[in-house]
C-alpha cells in the first residue's frame, strides 16, 4: 500500500522529540503510553497544530500549505477535550466537518453514529459520550484520508467501544489511515500496528501480540503480565529498592 501519513522530524518544544512517521493507506494504529508521554503532542505534530519544524505529508501533500478546504479531506482530528459550550444544532456541528454544504452527508454521519434523537438538540445539553459521537461525527463528515483520534474510546458504554471500532475498521477497509490514542491497552488487539510514546519519542512501534510482551511497554507503564492478567511490576514499585 502506498504512503497515505509521512510526518519527518517534527517535534514540539518540551513535550515531543524531533520525531519521523510513516503510515499505509488502510492502516488502523493504536498510540498508547503513560499519562504525559507525549500521545497528544504527537497526535497535535501530525495534524500541524503544533508550532514545530519538520514536515508532514499527506498523500504528498503538504499539510501545513494546504488551503482549508483541501486541508478537511486529508483530515480529520478529534481532540481529548469534549467541552462544546455553545448552544449550537448537533446537526450544524456534524455540518462544520464539510468543506462545502451536504445535507445527505450530515443525514448519512448522523444516521451512522445514531443521532437521530440528539440532532436538533443544542450539543451543549448533551452527556460527554453523546458529544464525543457528534464530535467523531464532524470528524469523519469530509471523507479524511488519515484520522487522528485522541481517547474516543473515553466516555462511551460498551456498545459504543465496539461500535466506534467497527466503524473505524470500516473507515480503513475504504483506504483511509487511522490513529487512535488509548488508555486502555487491553484494546490494543483490534488494531493493526501499536505506537508505544513516552518521554516525547516512540518507544516501540510493534504487531499488538509483541507490543503486549515487549519490555518498552512494561517499563513505561510499571506494570507486568502476571497470572491473573496485568500487575504492577516490582521494578515500577516505588518502596522497593534497588
Amino acid at each position: 500500500m502506498t504512503s497515505r501519513l509521512d510526518v519527518q522530524d517534527a517535534y514540539a518544544a518540551g513535550r515531543l522529540r524531533p520525531t519521523s512517521l510513516r503510515v499505509s493507506a488502510g492502516a488502523l494504529i493504536a498510540v498508547i503510553g503513560p499519562n504525559g508521554g507525549g500521545k497528544t503532542s504527537l497526535l497535535r505534530a501530525c495534524a500541524g497544530l503544533e508550532d514545530t519544524g519538520g514536515t508532514v505529508r499527506i498523500d504528498g501533500d503538504d499539510l501545513r500549505t494546504a488551503p482549508p478546504a483541501r486541508r478537511s479531506r486529508l483530515l480529520g482530528y478529534l481532540p481529548a477535550s469534549r467541552d462544546l459550550v455553545w448552544p449550537i444544532a448537533v446537526r450544524d456541528v456534524v455540518a462544520m466537518g464539510l468543506p462545502s454544504p451536504d445535507p445527505h452527508r450530515i443525514d448519512e454521519m448522523i444516521a451512522q453514529l445514531e443521532l437521530q434523537p440528539l440532532a436538533d438538540r443544542p450539543v451543549d445539553r448533551l452527556s460527554t459520550g453523546e458529544r464525543a459521537r457528534v464530535l467523531l461525527a464532524r470528524a469523519i463528515a469530509s471523507r479524511p484520508r488519515v484520522l487522528l483520534l485522541d481517547e474516543p474510546l473515553s466516555n462511551l458504554d460498551p456498545y459504543w467501544v465496539l461500535r466506534l471500532l467497527q466503524l473505524l475498521r470500516g473507515i480503513t477497509e475504504r483506504g483511509a489511515a487511522v490513529l487512535v490514542a488509548l488508555h486502555d491497552i487491553e484494546r490494543i488487539s483490534d488494531f493493526d500496528r501499536v505506537l508505544l510514546v513516552d518521554g516525547g519519542e516512540i518507544r516501540a512501534d510493534l504487531p499488538p501480540a509483541a507490543m503486549t510482551a515487549s519490555p518498552e511497554l512494561s517499563a513505561a507503564f510499571r506494570i507486568e503480565r502476571g497470572v491473573r492478567g496485568w500487575q504492577l511490576s516490582s521494578l515500577g514499585d516505588p518502596r522497593s529498592s534497588p
